[in-house]
């Protein structure tokens, strides 16, 4: 199991939030920006609870934005941003991610 996908460096997460762009659902917001790679990482803040709720959203996020990654055809740097819910739930995250990918253009 490798990830290499992930966007880990503090600088390319400053870069995205300040340069990007953002697309949003109901459940997500997307920022992204051009790179010369495909790179996620998953931004959940305090208000979303303890540790132990913001690590489980943060698996979710991860296995559907897994599921896309052989279907993204573009090279970007995304950051996913959930909004506050009280259930999170694999389904509606890959709902949410699948709107959000086709309305900001990066599906094949």
């Amino acid at each position: 199991m490798t990830f290499d996908y992930r966007l880990k460096k503090e600088k390319d997460f400053n870069l995205v939030f300040k340069e990007g762009k953002r697309v949003f659902s109901s459940s997500l917001t997307l920022v992204y920006f051009p790179s010369k790679e495909i790179k996620a990482g998953f931004a959940v803040s305090k208000k979303h609870g303890g540790s132990v709720k913001r690590n489980r959203i943060k698996r979710l996020l991860r296995e559907s934005f897994r599921s896309f990654l052989p279907v993204l055809g573009k090279n970007f740097f995304f950051v996913f941003i959930p909004k506050v819910k009280e259930e999170y739930t694999l389904q509606k995250i890959k709902k949410d991610m699948e709107y959000i990918f086709k309305k900001g253009g990066f599906l094949g």
